[in-house]
């Protein structure tokens, strides 16, 4: 059965598509039947930018467990940064890789 949950976040980064980094604007988020992996129902995540089209796309399907620890993982790193006070976006110039 579908689940049908869905939410969008705007976002801010960069992703990776074979040998091209792209700007992602929005992350989809949803909890319903994967496309790849073998599981009934994953938590899946689209990190996308539309204007670009198809191709501007990274998609990520996780299990129930490992969903919940690279939450806890993202937020422990995030403290950590805070703690030794590093956790802040300073722009820069971009360069050319």
């Amino acid at each position: 059965m579908c689940t049908m949950i869905v939410h969008q976040a705007k976002i801010e980064g960069r992703g990776k598509n074979g040998q091209d980094w792209f700007e992602v604007c929005e992350a989809n988020v949803s909890y319903d039947h994967p496309y790849d992996m073998p599981l009934e129902h994953a938590l899946n995540i689209d990190f996308v930018n539309e204007a670009k089209g198809p191709s501007a796309r990274v998609a990520v399907e996780l299990s129930i467990e490992a969903a919940r620890n690279l939450v806890k993982t993202i937020q422990a790193v995030l403290a950590q940064a805070e703690e030794q006070g590093v956790l802040e976006d300073i722009r820069i110039a971009a360069s050319v890789r």
